[in-house]
């Protein structure tokens, strides 16, 4: 006879006690008379003599010996003949009772019977139902049937610990990350694990297979490390690694008890391991947990020699790290050690920093780093322009390209701590400053030579000119103004800044004409009791804060002036009260407001590393919010270069200015003599370094006073809520960014991002004079309302439109153009059915700050049914077209 679970016999006796009815002295049941354990038990408080009865004399003695108030059991294989009526008399049922595994499985969850398919798993089930059967019971059945799946799913909730609804992947995972829990489960019998195994991946899936073997070779705990190892590892790969990834999962194997996987388990663990860590980073603490696993995951390949191939993990640390020096390893491939860059390197380096922007655990300081990086290659893959025939040019060339080179170039300067990285981004800086660097002296030499020439300013701006020139004829039109100064705020910061006010769409930057920003030129030196001064009397002025109130007042006797100390308010208070009804006074018509936040961080911390918005710049976005109904103007006093560290040189003057001096010594190299009615000190004539390295004056992080375009060129941001008539030649503004920012390198000719003819090279001398620019303020040519784009199926865009159901779709109260609608969509088509608001926006010919309007209109001219043929990205940036969508729904014949 087959000997009895102990646990079964006690589960029968704990059914026996449990029958009120049923108040016999003694129970019989069949089973080998053996008993190893205790000899008495104690159940429910009553306590069970066991007895084995190999013969009927053994259990007459046991009843004749029974104490009063004893119960007993007796175990024998007598049947009930030889046991005799007399003594059957004294026992539960008058008979001896079998000890079913499936009788006792059916008492223990309430039910009158056994689904066959369960009892088909076999005995293993009933023996674990009976053996692991939870204090608390297990759960009733929900009919008089137990399931298979009832049964089961209640028998592996007890034995992993997890609630009955847990048991899938996402549990099974979670489950491995305790200890404990998954060390009982290794001490469980082999057979057991067999079954359970296949329990789970029914409900589970594949994943339960890796999951299980890892936990029986001893590993179960590093399920989820070992999962993202295995995605690394899996699918197949050919190549040069194909070798080195056949060793490493050899390798692997003891670490699932000598398992080999195959493709389907192996990617099933590795699916179900990143999605775990996506989960887990989610939670509040849960990235501490995540980074574990990451690092326990890199631990193991180290163990397996399997290091070199984590580039192909786009969450594990060091693909991040492999990935960004593949990234530095194309750049530094691409950077050009004269003319342009390789455009066929570039779209090497390019396709290198898609695979790192795919990496979702890396440090997005440096992925920006390296972003930062491939737009200057392909800054450098444009044809370098002629010298500039005007300064009025000069200055357009660093609002419009090289102040977002300046952005750029302020990141890679910053660098990275990886050798590999660091060299790459030296080599690039080292490239671009040769190239900035002849722009910089091709715009000091235009300086000194307007400057000595007294040219008329003609259509440029300068700093002396923004009140006559750009804030009165806003005020002649009844509106009223929020002048911004942002002392020291470069073109490069003010890219930053305008990219962070407009991008809620609450306001909306115009643009003379609505072409390309435009620029300030800064009084000489380039410091702030000079050009601030000058800029608040509207004449070349000197002074401080008491003489730049006197003549503000005195231009703008309703006006309001505010420096630093007068915009803050109390405890509670972001803006003082007074700042905050001047701006909602309509008598008011001008609140100028001085922010020095970037100028103060010159000499206090670093500006080369600082995003300045409307976070960084908190003033900015509180004067913003009260600032309903007027025009906003940003402008600046000057702007400012960063400190070079050990490139920098130090040069002795008589003075201690950070970048001019006094014309007592002959300039030297990165110097010019510049003098004129518009140079404020040193008797109208003073030295200007032009060369960033170079100052006179003591470190600091910053610096201004010199020629440099980075100094003198001051950023004109114009922005409005709601109302784009504010100033009578200023309209919506086109994207601001060149096309070498926001666009990948296409395998074409790359054309420049502002096209202008090639002029022919002006000669100037100190004691030649300089034409006069006589165009008007803004007169410039419009900007093109469509680039042309080559379409990759015109047939497609031209049937789309002509089709009878996209023209009942059109909105008669606002329609959108066919031609922009056909832009949008031949963008899209170029890209890939992909693109940026930006770039749909500069295709297109559509103003920024109306882009989003017009790709709304087409979703819903294109969104038949509700079907989205147009949808936008999460991050409110890329546009995606669903071209067979559009096909299917348009009914335009193949894709």
């Amino acid at each position: 006879m087959t000997v009895v679970q102990p646990s079964a016999i006690r589960r029968k006796v704990e059914a026996w006690l449990t029958d009120d009815r049923d108040q016999a002295p003694a129970i019989a049941l069949r089973a080998a008379p053996t008993w190893a354990g205790e000899p008495v038990l104690t159940i429910g408080g009553t306590a069970v003599r066991v007895v084995p009865c190999p013969t009927p004399l053994a259990a007459r003695a046991a009843l004749n010996d029974r104490a009063d108030g004893e119960r007993i059991m007796l175990l024998t294989e007598l049947s009930d003949d030889e046991l005799g009526e007399g003594l059957l008399a004294h026992v539960s049922e008058q008979h001896v009772r079998k000890v079913d595994m499936w009788d006792v499985a059916t008492q223990m969850f309430k039910v009158f019977e056994v689904d066959p398919t369960l009892v088909a798993e076999g005995r293993w089930v009933a023996e674990a139902l009976i053996d692991y059967k939870p204090v608390a019971e297990w759960p009733p059945a929900p009919g008089a049937v137990l399931t298979r799946d009832h049964a089961l799913r209640s028998l592996a909730a007890e034995l992993l610990g997890l609630g009955r609804d847990e048991i899938d992947s996402a549990g099974l995972l979670q489950w491995s990350t305790e200890a404990a829990r998954v060390l009982r489960l290794e001490k469980l019998p082999g057979k057991l694990l067999d079954g359970l195994t296949g329990y789970l991946v029914e409900t589970a899936g594949l994943v339960a297979v890796p999951i299980m073997a890892a936990t029986r070779g001893g590993h179960g705990v590093d399920a989820v490390p070992l999962g993202l190892l295995v995605g690394v590892l899996w699918p197949d790969r050919t190549g040069p690694r194909a070798t080195a990834v056949a060793v490493a999962r050899t390798r692997l194997e003891p670490w699932f008890g000598g398992t080999r996987l195959d493709a389907n388990h192996a990617l099933a663990l590795g699916s179900a391991a990143e999605i775990w860590v996506d989960r887990v980073i989610g939670l509040e603490g849960g990235a501490g947990e995540a980074n574990r696993m990451l690092a326990r995951a890199e631990n193991i390949a180290k163990e397996i020699d399997a290091v070199g191939l984590l580039g192909a993990s786009s969450l594990l640390p060091t693909g991040f790290l492999q990935r960004l020096r593949d990234v530095a390893a194309a750049v530094r491939l691409a950077v050009p050690m004269t003319g342009t860059a390789d455009r066929a390197l570039i779209a090497s380096a390019q396709n290198a920093l898609a695979r790192l922007g795919e990496h979702r655990s890396g440090d997005p300081d440096r992925l920006k780093t390296m972003q930062m990086a491939v737009r200057l290659l392909r800054w450098l893959a444009e044809p370098e322009q002629p010298k500039p025939a005007t300064l009025y040019a000069a200055l357009h060339r660093q609002v419009r390209d090289d102040g977002w080179v300046d952005r750029a170039r302020l990141d890679i300067f910053a660098g990275d701590t990886d050798p590999q990285v660091t060299e790459a981004l030296h080599l690039l800086h080292q490239a671009v400053d040769a190239r900035r660097s002849r722009h910089d002296q091709q715009f000091a030499e235009l300086l000194a030579a307007d400057t000595q020439a007294e040219a008329a300013p003609g259509k440029l701006i300068r700093v002396e000119d923004v009140l006559d020139r750009v804030v009165q004829p806003i005020l002649d039109r009844g509106r009223r103004v929020l002048l911004l100064v942002m002392d020291g705020m470069s073109v490069a910061a003010a890219t930053e800044l305008a990219e962070s006010l407009t991008r809620a769409g609450t306001w909306s930057e115009v643009t003379p004409h609505g072409g390309p920003r435009t620029g300030v030129l800064a009084a000489l030196p380039t410091v702030t009791e000079v050009s601030r001064c000058s800029l608040l009397s509207g004449r070349i002025a000197v002074g401080q804060q008491q003489a730049e109130r006197n003549a503000f007042s005195a231009r703008f006797p309703g006006g309001q002036l505010l420096h630093k100390s007068g915009l803050r308010g109390y405890a509670g208070a972001a803006i003082a009260p007074d700042v905050a009804a001047a701006l909602a006074d309509p008598g008011v018509p001008l609140v100028a407001a001085v922010v020095n936040t970037i100028d103060d961080a010159l000499d206090r911390s670093e500006p080369g590393i600082t995003v300045w918005s409307s976070e960084t710049i908190p003033s900015v976005k509180d004067l913003l919010v009260l600032a309903d109904g007027r025009t906003v103007v940003i402008v600046s006093d000057h702007g400012h270069v960063v400190d070079r560290g050990p490139e920098a040189t130090h040069r002795s003057s008589s003075s201690d200015e950070n970048r001019w001096r006094l014309a007592d010594s002959p300039a030297g190299d990165g110097e010019i003599l510049v003098r004129g009615s518009r140079v404020a000190k040193g008797d109208g004539t003073v030295v200007l370094a032009w060369r960033e390295q170079l100052r006179y004056g003591p470190r600091k992080a910053g610096y201004h006073g010199g020629a440099a375009p980075a100094e003198v060129v001051i950023p004109l941001i114009m922005l409005t809520d709601s109302d784009d008539s504010g100033h009578p030649d200023w309209q919506p503004a086109p994207v601001a960014s060149p096309s070498w920012w926001r666009e990948s390198l296409a395998t074409g000719s790359l054309a420049p991002a502002h096209p202008v003819p090639t002029p022919a090279v002006r000669q100037t001398t100190p004691k030649k004079a300089v034409a006069a620019q006589t165009e008007s303020l803004f007169d410039m040519a419009t900007q093109p309302a469509e680039p042309t784009v080559v379409p990759v199926r015109p047939d497609l865009i031209s049937e789309l439109l002509a089709s009878p159901l996209y023209r009942q779709r059109r909105d008669p109260r606002a329609p959108l153009a066919d031609e922009r609608a056909g832009a949008l969509l031949r963008t899209l088509i170029d890209g890939g059915d992909r693109a940026t608001m930006d770039t749909l926006a500069a295709r297109a010919g559509i103003p920024a700050g109306r882009i989003h309007g017009a790709i709304t209109a087409l979703r819903k001219q294109l969104q038949v049914e509700g079907y989205p043929v147009l949808s936008i990205d999460p991050d409110n940036v890329t546009v995606k077209l669903d071209r067979v969508l559009l096909v299917e729904q348009f009914q335009l014949g193949t894709a």
